[in-house]
């Protein structure tokens, strides 16, 4: 085996034969409508991987989450397998179980080279505690499954900055290895984001608002961007703690984000950094049924801002098709709603149309560049929202912690030494 790594991944064990549990990140956008699934771009990332275990011989569980239960879109998981064996064209069998007798045995009749999805893993109430890897590793899910098990594998990047049973407890119970997925992300991002071509624009948005203050004093400190565009509703909020009355419409779609807290540290980050933030200038708002640009001046007597406006768009395409690295993390508006995608859909085109690296990263920034066919234009795109945001963040992401002390645990003894050369 190689041992200069500090985890172990498939290369170091052999399959064949036996019974192999891979945790993935399947959770996919729905239809609020339907509950069907718009975007599988999680599914497709996990395939080389299943592909590759499938290849080996192995008997292989699946196991994933799809939202959690306080939401909406908290379903199970029955059209996910079905997408899975479209991708991979091969059968994938389900059953809607994760610990119980009909999952146990489900898991005992696989055979070499079939697949089995359990259950969304979070109809497991203790899956959601974030606990430490030991406290876990004594846990429910771990307790009734490890035994059933010869291998752990953790392929759930955009999961892996959660400290949940299923994704950290198995590696100290079990001989266990980073999927294929993982292992491409972890270089990736190391690649693009340790010596980033410069100059290195960072484009921010979404509805999260709370943890982009941090992020940008983290990555202006450690020279990984040289510019921040600031977008979506964390605009909007940037702009309040700017001193631009924003209204209220666009102040309750930041809900409980709007803390005096969160305010204070968007001003400090601003005046930190000065120039190098760059904020709209005007935003899209609807009125009439129509997209309609407005002055951030005029925002209080208008509707909630759905999008950046017409000449903010201009403004920061000529930053981004300048760079020689762009990063975008969150949509610019609500892109789902026609006439309000053309922010999200403005950057992405900036960002292919320069000659830079271009990288994405979430689930919802993602869907935006294959909605808008800009996603095979693009030099890299992660599977992680969160996991990608503790990695710029430079904070320790649990699984990778708990595949590291897998490795400490079951690395292989020294051989013993040769009685003829004593």
């Amino acid at each position: 085996m190689d041992t200069d790594r500090d985890f172990y991944t498939l290369d170091d064990f052999d399959f064949k034969e036996k019974t192999v549990l891979l945790r993935v990140d399947m959770n996919c956008p729905l239809s609020k409508e339907t509950l069907e699934i718009t975007n599988d771009v999680r599914i497709r990332a996990v395939v080389p991987t299943v592909r590759e275990l499938v290849g080996n011989r192995a008997k292989l569980v699946v196991m994933t989450h799809q939202s959690r239960k306080d939401r909406w879109d908290f379903i199970g998981l029955e059209q996910h397998a079905r997408r899975l064996s479209r991708n991979l064209n091969m059968p994938v069998a389900y059953v809607d179980d994760v610990i119980g007798d009909e999952a146990k045995a489900a898991i005992g009749a696989l055979e070499p080279g079939q697949v089995l999805l359990l259950g969304n893993v979070r109809e497991i109430d203790s899956e959601s505690e974030e606990s430490d890897m030991h406290v876990h590793a004594d846990g429910e899910i771990v307790r009734e499954l490890a035994p059933l098990f010869d291998h752990y594998v953790c392929d759930a990047f955009g999961a892996a900055h959660r400290s949940q049973c299923s994704l950290v407890g198995f590696q100290l119970r079990i001989p266990s290895a980073s999927g294929r997925l993982m292992a491409r992300e972890l270089y990736a991002l190391q690649s693009i984001f340790e010596n980033p071509r410069r100059p290195s624009v960072f484009i921010l948005g979404g509805a999260k608002f709370t943890d982009i203050p941090h992020m940008i004093d983290v990555v202006m400190e450690h020279g990984m961007a040289d510019t921040v565009i600031i977008v979506g509703l964390a605009g909007n909020a940037f702009l309040h703690a700017r001193g631009v009355d924003i209204g209220d419409a666009s102040r309750s779609a930041l809900r409980e984000d709007l803390t005096e807290d969160n305010v204070r540290l968007a001003g400090e980050v601003m005046a930190k950094y000065g120039s190098r933030i760059l904020l709209p200038i005007d935003v899209a708002v609807e009125r009439d049924g129509r997209r309609v640009s407005v002055n951030i001046g005029d925002m209080s007597a208008e509707g909630p801002a759905l999008d950046i406006g017409d000449l903010s768009i201009g403004k920061f395409q000529k930053v981004i098709e300048a760079a020689s690295t762009s990063f975008m993390s969150g949509p610019a508006g609500m892109f789902e709603k026609p006439g309000f995608e053309n922010g999200t859909k403005g950057l992405m085109e900036a960002m292919v149309a320069g000659k830079g690296l271009s990288v994405l990263g979430g689930g919802h920034t993602a869907g935006a560049a294959e909605r808008f066919d800009y996603a095979d234009r693009m030099s890299y795109i992660s599977t992680g929202g969160g996991a990608l945001e503790t990695y710029l963040l430079k904070d320790p992401m649990p699984v990778i912690e708990a595949l590291k002390e897998s490795k400490r645990l079951f690395a292989a003894s020294p051989p013993e030494p040769d009685a003829r050369t004593c």
